[in-house]
Protein backbone atom coordinates (compact mmCIF):
# COMPACT_ATOMS: atom_id res chain seq x y z
CA UNK A 1 0.00 0.00 0.00
CA UNK A 2 1.29 3.50 -0.84
CA UNK A 3 -0.52 6.44 0.63
CA UNK A 4 -0.02 9.96 -0.69
CA UNK A 5 -0.72 13.20 1.13
CA UNK A 6 0.66 15.42 3.80
CA UNK A 7 0.19 12.84 6.55
CA UNK A 8 0.35 9.06 6.56
CA UNK A 9 -2.96 7.42 7.47
CA UNK A 10 -3.25 5.26 10.59
CA UNK A 11 -3.02 2.44 11.25
CA UNK A 12 0.03 1.40 9.22
CA UNK A 13 -0.05 -2.33 8.56
CA UNK A 14 2.88 -4.66 8.98
CA UNK A 15 5.41 -4.46 6.13
CA UNK A 16 3.79 -1.41 4.55
CA UNK A 17 6.03 1.10 2.73
CA UNK A 18 4.53 4.57 3.01
CA UNK A 19 5.28 7.56 0.75
CA UNK A 20 4.43 10.96 2.16
CA UNK A 21 4.86 13.93 -0.20
CA UNK A 22 4.86 17.66 0.31
CA UNK A 23 3.34 20.40 -1.83
CA UNK A 24 6.13 22.88 -1.06
CA UNK A 25 8.15 24.17 -4.02
CA UNK A 26 11.64 22.73 -4.47
CA UNK A 27 14.63 24.80 -3.47
CA UNK A 28 16.96 25.65 -6.36
CA UNK A 29 20.46 24.94 -5.04
CA UNK A 30 22.54 25.37 -8.18
CA UNK A 31 24.37 28.72 -8.12
CA UNK A 32 26.64 28.61 -11.15
CA UNK A 33 27.16 31.77 -13.23
CA UNK A 34 24.51 32.05 -15.92
CA UNK A 35 25.38 32.14 -19.65
CA UNK A 36 26.41 35.64 -20.62
CA UNK A 37 27.31 36.74 -17.10
CA UNK A 38 30.51 38.84 -16.97
CA UNK A 39 33.53 37.81 -14.94
CA UNK A 40 33.02 38.48 -11.24
CA UNK A 41 35.61 41.07 -10.17
CA UNK A 42 35.08 40.23 -6.49
CA UNK A 43 35.67 36.48 -6.85
CA UNK A 44 38.98 34.81 -6.03
CA UNK A 45 38.55 32.74 -9.21
CA UNK A 46 36.25 33.58 -12.10
CA UNK A 47 36.05 31.77 -15.44
CA UNK A 48 33.75 32.19 -18.42
CA UNK A 49 33.73 29.72 -21.29
CA UNK A 50 37.07 28.15 -20.30
CA UNK A 51 38.19 25.63 -22.95
CA UNK A 52 41.22 23.36 -23.07
CA UNK A 53 41.63 20.81 -25.83
CA UNK A 54 43.97 17.87 -26.35
CA UNK A 55 43.81 17.13 -30.05
CA UNK A 56 40.17 17.03 -31.05
CA UNK A 57 38.92 16.31 -27.52
CA UNK A 58 37.91 19.06 -25.10
CA UNK A 59 39.20 18.23 -21.62
CA UNK A 60 37.54 21.42 -20.36
CA UNK A 61 34.51 22.46 -22.39
CA UNK A 62 33.10 25.90 -21.66
CA UNK A 63 33.61 26.09 -17.88
CA UNK A 64 31.81 28.93 -16.07
CA UNK A 65 32.82 29.13 -12.42
CA UNK A 66 33.08 31.65 -9.59
CA UNK A 67 34.91 30.85 -6.34
CA UNK A 68 34.35 33.36 -3.58
CA UNK A 69 37.12 34.90 -1.53
CA UNK A 70 37.60 33.16 1.79
CA UNK A 71 35.71 29.96 0.96
CA UNK A 72 36.78 26.36 0.62
CA UNK A 73 35.56 25.11 -2.74
CA UNK A 74 35.74 21.38 -3.54
CA UNK A 75 36.03 20.36 -7.18
CA UNK A 76 34.74 16.82 -7.67
CA UNK A 77 34.61 14.52 -10.66
CA UNK A 78 35.77 11.14 -11.95
CA UNK A 79 39.18 10.56 -13.49
CA UNK A 80 39.31 12.21 -16.89
CA UNK A 81 36.62 14.77 -16.06
CA UNK A 82 39.04 17.71 -16.45
CA UNK A 83 39.84 18.57 -12.82
CA UNK A 84 43.64 18.50 -13.15
CA UNK A 85 43.59 20.44 -16.43
CA UNK A 86 41.29 23.08 -14.93
CA UNK A 87 43.48 23.54 -11.87
CA UNK A 88 46.66 23.76 -13.96
CA UNK A 89 45.10 26.50 -16.10
CA UNK A 90 44.08 28.39 -12.96
CA UNK A 91 47.59 28.05 -11.51
CA UNK A 92 49.12 29.40 -14.70
CA UNK A 93 50.93 26.15 -15.56
CA UNK A 94 48.91 25.29 -18.66
CA UNK A 95 47.69 27.42 -21.57
CA UNK A 96 43.97 27.52 -22.29
CA UNK A 97 42.48 27.39 -25.76
CA UNK A 98 39.52 29.65 -25.16
CA UNK A 99 37.46 31.62 -22.67
CA UNK A 100 38.25 34.18 -19.99
CA UNK A 101 39.93 33.51 -16.65
CA UNK A 102 40.78 35.70 -13.70
CA UNK A 103 42.55 34.45 -10.57
CA UNK A 104 42.92 37.09 -7.86
CA UNK A 105 42.00 39.60 -10.55
CA UNK A 106 44.78 38.53 -12.96
CA UNK A 107 44.73 36.44 -16.14
CA UNK A 108 46.91 33.43 -15.23
CA UNK A 109 48.37 33.42 -18.75
CA UNK A 110 49.92 36.81 -17.94
CA UNK A 111 50.55 36.34 -14.23
CA UNK A 112 53.99 37.48 -13.15
CA UNK A 113 56.12 36.73 -10.10
CA UNK A 114 54.15 39.03 -7.82
CA UNK A 115 50.88 37.27 -8.77
CA UNK A 116 52.41 33.80 -8.35
CA UNK A 117 53.64 34.76 -4.87
CA UNK A 118 49.97 35.05 -3.83
CA UNK A 119 49.31 31.39 -4.66
CA UNK A 120 50.07 28.36 -2.53
CA UNK A 121 50.13 24.94 -4.18
CA UNK A 122 50.03 21.62 -2.32
CA UNK A 123 50.55 18.83 -4.83
CA UNK A 124 49.55 15.21 -4.32
CA UNK A 125 53.23 14.33 -3.87
CA UNK A 126 55.36 16.88 -2.09
CA UNK A 127 58.42 17.12 0.13
CA UNK A 128 59.27 13.42 -0.23
CA UNK A 129 62.63 12.04 0.88
CA UNK A 130 64.46 15.31 1.51
CA UNK A 131 67.71 15.16 3.49
CA UNK A 132 67.08 18.69 4.80
CA UNK A 133 65.41 19.24 8.13
CA UNK A 134 61.83 20.45 8.33
CA UNK A 135 62.95 23.91 9.48
CA UNK A 136 65.59 24.11 6.72
CA UNK A 137 63.04 23.25 4.06
CA UNK A 138 60.62 25.84 5.35
CA UNK A 139 63.26 28.55 5.76
CA UNK A 140 64.51 27.96 2.23
CA UNK A 141 60.98 28.26 0.84
CA UNK A 142 60.30 31.39 2.87
CA UNK A 143 63.32 33.08 1.29
CA UNK A 144 61.51 33.15 -2.07
CA UNK A 145 58.88 35.60 -0.77
CA UNK A 146 58.98 39.29 0.11
CA UNK A 147 56.84 39.00 3.25
CA UNK A 148 56.75 35.36 4.34
CA UNK A 149 55.30 34.02 7.54
CA UNK A 150 57.80 33.22 10.26
CA UNK A 151 58.80 29.56 9.77
CA UNK A 152 58.42 28.77 13.48
CA UNK A 153 54.92 30.29 13.43
CA UNK A 154 54.04 28.07 10.47
CA UNK A 155 55.47 24.99 12.17
CA UNK A 156 53.25 25.66 15.17
CA UNK A 157 50.22 26.23 12.96
CA UNK A 158 50.63 22.87 11.20
CA UNK A 159 51.61 20.99 14.35
CA UNK A 160 55.24 20.24 13.42
CA UNK A 161 57.13 22.23 16.04
CA UNK A 162 58.45 19.07 17.67
CA UNK A 163 59.66 17.85 14.27
CA UNK A 164 61.48 21.05 13.30
CA UNK A 165 64.90 19.39 13.41
CA UNK A 166 63.83 16.11 11.81
CA UNK A 167 64.79 15.34 8.23
CA UNK A 168 61.94 15.30 5.76
CA UNK A 169 62.58 11.67 4.89
CA UNK A 170 61.91 10.56 8.49
CA UNK A 171 58.38 11.99 8.69
CA UNK A 172 55.24 9.86 8.62
CA UNK A 173 52.79 10.23 5.75
CA UNK A 174 50.53 12.55 7.72
CA UNK A 175 53.48 14.65 8.89
CA UNK A 176 54.74 14.97 5.31
CA UNK A 177 51.37 16.29 4.20
CA UNK A 178 51.49 18.81 7.03
CA UNK A 179 54.94 19.82 5.80
CA UNK A 180 53.54 20.17 2.27
CA UNK A 181 50.89 22.54 3.60
CA UNK A 182 53.52 24.45 5.59
CA UNK A 183 55.55 24.92 2.41
CA UNK A 184 52.40 26.03 0.62
CA UNK A 185 51.39 28.68 3.16
CA UNK A 186 54.72 30.11 4.34
CA UNK A 187 54.51 32.77 1.63
CA UNK A 188 51.17 34.07 3.00
CA UNK A 189 49.11 32.97 -0.04
CA UNK A 190 45.69 34.44 -0.58
CA UNK A 191 44.69 31.35 -2.56
CA UNK A 192 45.71 27.77 -1.75
CA UNK A 193 45.34 24.83 -4.15
CA UNK A 194 45.03 21.45 -2.42
CA UNK A 195 45.35 18.35 -4.61
CA UNK A 196 44.11 15.14 -2.93
CA UNK A 197 45.61 16.30 0.38
CA UNK A 198 44.72 13.26 2.52
CA UNK A 199 45.33 10.36 0.15
CA UNK A 200 46.64 7.42 2.19
CA UNK A 201 45.80 8.94 5.58
CA UNK A 202 44.34 6.86 8.38
CA UNK A 203 41.06 8.21 9.88
CA UNK A 204 42.72 9.97 12.82
CA UNK A 205 45.29 11.69 10.58
CA UNK A 206 42.54 12.83 8.22
CA UNK A 207 40.56 14.43 11.06
CA UNK A 208 43.68 16.22 12.29
CA UNK A 209 44.40 17.48 8.79
CA UNK A 210 40.83 18.71 8.39
CA UNK A 211 41.23 20.76 11.56
CA UNK A 212 44.34 22.35 10.05
CA UNK A 213 42.47 23.26 6.85
CA UNK A 214 39.65 24.84 8.84
CA UNK A 215 42.17 26.91 10.80
CA UNK A 216 43.57 28.23 7.50
CA UNK A 217 40.07 29.21 6.39
CA UNK A 218 39.66 31.08 9.67
CA UNK A 219 42.76 33.08 8.68
CA UNK A 220 40.97 34.15 5.49
CA UNK A 221 42.70 31.83 3.01
CA UNK A 222 40.67 30.85 -0.06
CA UNK A 223 41.13 27.18 -0.93
CA UNK A 224 40.40 25.08 -4.01
CA UNK A 225 40.28 21.43 -2.98
CA UNK A 226 40.30 18.45 -5.34
CA UNK A 227 39.49 15.16 -3.66
CA UNK A 228 37.98 11.74 -4.31
CA UNK A 229 36.85 11.51 -0.67
CA UNK A 230 33.27 12.72 -0.62
CA UNK A 231 33.14 12.79 3.18
CA UNK A 232 36.13 15.13 3.05
CA UNK A 233 34.35 17.46 0.64
CA UNK A 234 31.26 17.43 2.86
CA UNK A 235 33.29 18.08 6.02
CA UNK A 236 35.41 20.91 4.64
CA UNK A 237 33.80 22.62 1.66
CA UNK A 238 31.54 25.64 1.78
CA UNK A 239 30.46 24.71 -1.75
CA UNK A 240 31.17 21.86 -4.14
CA UNK A 241 31.22 21.69 -7.93
CA UNK A 242 30.93 18.51 -9.96
CA UNK A 243 32.83 18.31 -13.25
CA UNK A 244 31.40 16.00 -15.87
CA UNK A 245 33.47 15.56 -19.05
CA UNK A 246 34.86 19.06 -18.85
CA UNK A 247 31.56 20.70 -17.99
CA UNK A 248 30.27 21.88 -14.64
CA UNK A 249 27.22 19.77 -13.83
CA UNK A 250 26.25 21.66 -10.68
CA UNK A 251 27.53 23.94 -7.92
CA UNK A 252 25.89 23.93 -4.49
CA UNK A 253 26.50 23.68 -0.78
CA UNK A 254 27.16 20.01 0.05
CA UNK A 255 23.81 19.54 1.78
CA UNK A 256 21.89 20.76 -1.28
CA UNK A 257 23.86 19.17 -4.13
CA UNK A 258 21.66 17.20 -6.49
CA UNK A 259 18.55 18.29 -4.62
CA UNK A 260 19.45 16.19 -1.58
CA UNK A 261 18.30 18.92 0.79
CA UNK A 262 14.72 18.62 -0.48
CA UNK A 263 14.74 14.92 -1.41
CA UNK A 264 12.35 12.65 0.51
CA UNK A 265 13.68 11.20 3.73
CA UNK A 266 13.46 7.50 4.51
CA UNK A 267 12.12 6.81 8.00
CA UNK A 268 12.56 3.29 9.39
CA UNK A 269 11.48 1.78 12.68
CA UNK A 270 10.47 -1.52 14.28
CA UNK A 271 6.85 -2.21 15.25
CA UNK A 272 5.12 -5.46 16.25
CA UNK A 273 8.34 -7.35 15.50
CA UNK A 274 8.50 -6.12 11.88
CA UNK A 275 10.69 -3.52 10.21
CA UNK A 276 8.64 -0.63 8.78
CA UNK A 277 9.77 1.96 6.24
CA UNK A 278 8.24 5.24 5.09
CA UNK A 279 9.46 7.75 2.52
CA UNK A 280 8.40 11.30 3.36
CA UNK A 281 9.17 14.89 2.43
CA UNK A 282 8.08 15.96 5.94
CA UNK A 283 10.08 13.73 8.28
CA UNK A 284 9.69 15.90 11.39
CA UNK A 285 5.91 15.83 11.21
CA UNK A 286 5.90 12.16 10.32
CA UNK A 287 8.13 11.18 13.25
CA UNK A 288 6.04 13.30 15.62
CA UNK A 289 2.90 11.44 14.58
CA UNK A 290 4.73 8.11 14.71
CA UNK A 291 6.00 8.79 18.23
CA UNK A 292 2.44 9.22 19.42
CA UNK A 293 1.84 5.54 18.85
CA UNK A 294 4.56 4.45 21.29
CA UNK A 295 4.74 4.88 25.09
CA UNK A 296 8.48 5.62 24.96
CA UNK A 297 11.15 5.78 22.28
CA UNK A 298 10.30 4.64 18.76
CA UNK A 299 12.19 1.32 18.43
CA UNK A 300 15.20 1.35 16.09
CA UNK A 301 14.20 4.70 14.60
CA UNK A 302 16.36 6.04 11.75
CA UNK A 303 15.82 9.01 9.44
CA UNK A 304 18.03 9.36 6.37
CA UNK A 305 18.21 11.50 3.25
CA UNK A 306 20.37 10.78 0.17
CA UNK A 307 24.08 11.08 0.95
CA UNK A 308 26.53 13.20 -0.98
CA UNK A 309 27.86 9.97 -2.48
CA UNK A 310 24.36 8.99 -3.61
CA UNK A 311 23.76 12.21 -5.53
CA UNK A 312 27.35 12.42 -6.83
CA UNK A 313 27.23 8.95 -8.36
CA UNK A 314 23.90 9.79 -9.94
CA UNK A 315 25.25 13.05 -11.35
CA UNK A 316 28.37 11.57 -12.93
CA UNK A 317 26.22 9.07 -14.77
CA UNK A 318 25.10 11.79 -17.17
CA UNK A 319 26.43 15.10 -18.42
CA UNK A 320 24.53 18.41 -18.19
CA UNK A 321 23.40 17.72 -21.76
CA UNK A 322 22.31 14.18 -21.00
CA UNK A 323 25.37 12.42 -22.45
CA UNK A 324 27.17 9.73 -20.45
CA UNK A 325 30.32 11.18 -18.88
CA UNK A 326 32.21 8.30 -17.31
CA UNK A 327 35.63 8.66 -18.93
CA UNK A 328 37.05 5.52 -20.47
CA UNK A 329 40.60 4.35 -19.88
CA UNK A 330 41.33 5.15 -23.51
CA UNK A 331 40.19 8.74 -23.10
CA UNK A 332 42.30 9.20 -19.97
CA UNK A 333 45.30 7.72 -21.73
CA UNK A 334 44.82 10.03 -24.71
CA UNK A 335 44.64 13.03 -22.38
CA UNK A 336 47.86 12.05 -20.58
CA UNK A 337 49.65 11.51 -23.90
CA UNK A 338 48.52 14.91 -25.16
CA UNK A 339 49.67 16.54 -21.93
CA UNK A 340 53.13 15.01 -22.28
CA UNK A 341 53.46 16.14 -25.89
CA UNK A 342 52.27 19.66 -25.08
CA UNK A 343 54.48 20.13 -22.02
CA UNK A 344 53.77 22.31 -18.99
CA UNK A 345 53.99 26.07 -19.38
CA UNK A 346 56.16 27.91 -16.86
Amino acid sequence: MIARGERAPSPIHRGDCVLVTSTSAPVVADNRPQPGDPLDPDAAISTRGLVKRYGDRAAVDGLDLDIRRGEIFALLGPNGAGKTTTVEVLEGYRKRDGGEVRVLGVDPARGGRRWKAQLGIVLQSGAGDSQLSVRELLTARASYYAEPRDPDEVLELVGLTEKAGARGRTLSGGQRRRLDVALGIVGRPRLLFLDEPTTGFDPEARRQFWALIRSLRDLGTTMLLTTHYLDEAEALADRVGVLARGQLAEVAVPTALGGRGTAPAVVSWTEDGARRTAETATPTAFVRELAGRFPGEVPDLTVARPTLEDVYLKMIGQSPRGVGIAASAGERGAERAAERSEGVQS
